[in-house]
């Protein structure tokens, strides 16, 4: 007897055309995670905005799309810490490309070698506390007075972490510092921006994708060669998570999408 073949998602795949040449805001475009969503966004039909703090680098970025896809791809100078500058980013937008459709909260800091209560660690503390929760809300803040000022439902999607949820026991050298609590704030900031956003009754969704460690580039804590001895994902895993919370049909919304890696033998 034949094996019948079952979708766990459904009878169709997610889809993405609904949101093509739409408009995509995506922070801390300019390496790692960020870089990988701003490309496939782009690749996947849609005006993507990367924000960053170093331009030249969003600049790298958009080098490496192809020229259909590069034409798509606009990089722009944001300190997500500065809320004038983000309030003053969003507008430039929201006038040049007619508004903000999708919002990806990807800017983050994170020093895993620094303790929590070391001495001249101060400056870090603030910078990660600006960036991962200030930041994040300056930029939610602005991409939903777009979408509410248009009456479009767009999406709101956050990027988390599994130690928003679960604060784990580090290996040795490794430490979470004041970064978890950050994550925490997240996962609170989330389900809050989910409640006032029903009350609207615009259709907009929020998401939140809470992954394990990541292989990034540009980290020597998360490069190749530091988890080498440890189960860990690749921005190209996030984003094609990214992807599939986006091609959700309008009435689906994923609150919490956490992704952890498995040991593999190679």
């Amino acid at each position: 007897m034949p094996r019948r073949k079952i979708s766990c998602c459904g009878n169709s795949a997610p889809k993405m055309e609904r949101w093509e040449n739409r408009v995509a805001v995506v922070t801390g475009a300019s390496s790692g995670i960020g870089a990988q969503i701003a490309k496939d966004l782009a690749k996947a039909g849609m005006v993507v905005i990367g924000l960053a703090r170093r331009v030249e680098r969003l600049d790298e970025v958009r080098s490496t799309l192809p020229e259909h896809q590069r034409l798509r791809f606009h990089g722009i100078k944001c300190d997500v810490m500065d809320d004038d500058e983000v309030a003053k980013t969003f507008s430039r937008i929201a006038e040049k490309f007619g508004g903000i459709d999708v919002l990806v909260n990807n800017a983050g800091v994170y020093d895993p070698s620094m303790k929590l209560f070391q001495e001249g660690n101060s400056s870090k503390i603030s910078e990660t506390i600006n960036t991962n929760i200030t930041g994040f809300i300056s930029c939610t803040r602005e991409a939903f007075k777009s979408m509410k000022k248009r009456s479009f439902p767009g999406h709101i999607i956050n990027m988390n972490s599994i130690s928003g949820h679960h604060v784990s026991n580090l290996p040795t050298d490794y430490y979470f510092n004041v970064y978890a609590a950050t994550k925490h704030a997240i996962t609170a900031l989330t389900e809050t921006e989910r409640q006032e956003f029903a009350k609207e009754r615009l259709g907009i969704k929020v998401s939140s994708i809470s992954p394990g460690i990541v292989q990034t580039a540009l980290s020597p804590h998360f490069s190749k060669e530091a988890l080498r001895d440890f189960p860990h994902l690749f921005p190209q895993d996030v984003s094609q998570a990214v992807l599939y919370v986006l091609g959700t049909p309008a009435h689906v919304q994923i609150q919490e999408l956490t992704i952890k890696p498995i040991r593999v033998n190679s």
